[in-house]
Formats: structure tokens, C-alpha cells, sequence
């Protein structure tokens, strides 16, 4: 064997290694040695720079990645390329010389491709897509709502939103500064999808230097290499 072929089982020789170790420590416990072992053997290849991420992909656990622009990410994303743009009342272009928080909606779903029938107006936008009951449950591209539907911004996850707040303001991000009268999700999250180990191996082992490193390791186990 040669090249990624033999890192892969190099790895797999360190595990059996690793496991033994791991299934010691918990000896006496009634806990179940796989979290153990895990974490043991994630804590080897991060010696080796193998990411939490790449780690996850290895044991085959599913990490999230982007299934299309329109997405609730995605419309927070459309929604920042206009950050400091200067509020302006029933803007909905950049053409009339701003935006106005309606408009801000309007405007990053149209980028998205996702602009017809969303209606121009926030009492109207308010009614779109389906009722979230709470900001604890609000996900990144919901619409918060607020004032009985006199303003409206995105919601960006961890207390903030993207807005166009008023007169003599601009685009901006700030905190969701009271309770909002709706919430409203017009459009998905990003779709989790499974990596491929095996792929996800070969990206992270793939270098002269990391495999120069795991066999180094694997040396100083007493593994032949």
C-alpha cells in the first residue's frame, strides 16, 4: 500500500491502539465506553490537525451544508449585502436611493429568486409563509414583525435581526429590542447531508506533510510503519 491507502490503515491500527486505553479508563463505570473512545481517538487526530469537522465526517456523523441560496440563511445572507444602505421610505431599489424595512424583505428575497407574490408592504409580509411562536424557536430568515406589522426585519439567530429601522438610519444588524408581534418563516433551513468518510479522509490526509505526521505517531506507538 501507498499514498492515502496506507494512512487509512495506519489509522485504523491507531485506533485499535487508542480503544484499549480508553476502554481502561472507564473501567468500574456503568457508562457505556464509546463516548470514551471517541473522544480519546478525536483528541489523537486533532494532534494530528484533523478538525472537529473533519473528525465528525470520518466516523460518519452528519455534518450541515448549504442545499441552495433559498434558504433562511441564505435570504439573511441577500439581506447583508445591503448593510448601510440609507433608509427611505417605500424604497424597494437601490434606484430610489435606499430601503425601507419592507423593502429590505423584498429586495434580498428577489435576489434569492424567491420575490414573486411577496406582498410590498409589512402588514401584509407578515402573513407569509407559517407562524413560529416564539423568538426561542425563531431560526436564521424569519421574519420578525413588529408594532401590530409597522415594521419588519430577518432574523439573524442569537437575539439579532437585519433591518432598515427608520428615517435618517440605514440597513444594519441589531438586537431584537422588544417582543415581536409575529414571527413568520417564509423559507427553509440549509438541508443537513452526510459526508462520505471515506472523501472526507482523503481531504484531511491527503498532504505529504499529514501523513508524514500519523506515521510519526504511529511510531512512537511501537506500530511498524
Amino acid at each position: 500500500m501507498s499514498g492515502i491507502a496506507a494512512v487509512q490503515a495506519r489509522i485504523a491500527e491507531l485506533r485499535q491502539l487508542v480503544e484499549p486505553q480508553a476502554a481502561t479508563t472507564s473501567t468500574g463505570s456503568s457508562t457505556s465506553t464509546g463516548s470514551t473512545t471517541d473522544a480519546t481517538f478525536a483528541a489523537t487526530l486533532a494532534a494530528l490537525g484533523v478538525d472537529s469537522t473533519q473528525y465528525a465526517a470520518l466516523t460518519g456523523q452528519a455534518t450541515t451544508a448549504t442545499s441552495g441560496a433559498a434558504t433562511g440563511q441564505g435570504l439573511v445572507e441577500a439581506a447583508k449585502k445591503y448593510l448601510g444602505v440609507p433608509y427611505v421610505w417605500g424604497g424597494e431599489t437601490l434606484d430610489e436611493g435606499g430601503l425601507d424595512c419592507s423593502g429590505l424583505v423584498l429586495r434580498a428575497m428577489t435576489d434569492l429568486g424567491v420575490g414573486d407574490g411577496v406582498p410590498r408592504v409589512a402588514r401584509q409580509q407578515m402573513t407569509m409563509g407559517t407562524p413560529v411562536a416564539s423568538l426561542d424557536q425563531a431560526l436564521p430568515g424569519d421574519l420578525v414583525v413588529f408594532g401590530g406589522g409597522t415594521h419588519i426585519g430577518i432574523y439573524m439567530g442569537d437575539g439579532k435581526m437585519i433591518d432598515a429601522p427608520r428615517a435618517g438610519s440605514h440597513v444594519q444588524i441589531r438586537d431584537v429590542y422588544t417582543t415581536p408581534t409575529a414571527i413568520r418563516r417564509v423559507l427553509p433551513q440549509e438541508a443537513a447531508t452526510t459526508v462520505d468518510p471515506s472523501a472526507a479522509l482523503s481531504a484531511a490526509l491527503s498532504t505529504a506533510t499529514a501523513q508524514r505526521n500519523v506515521l510519526s505517531l504511529l511510531a512512537g506507538t511501537g506500530v511498524a510503519s
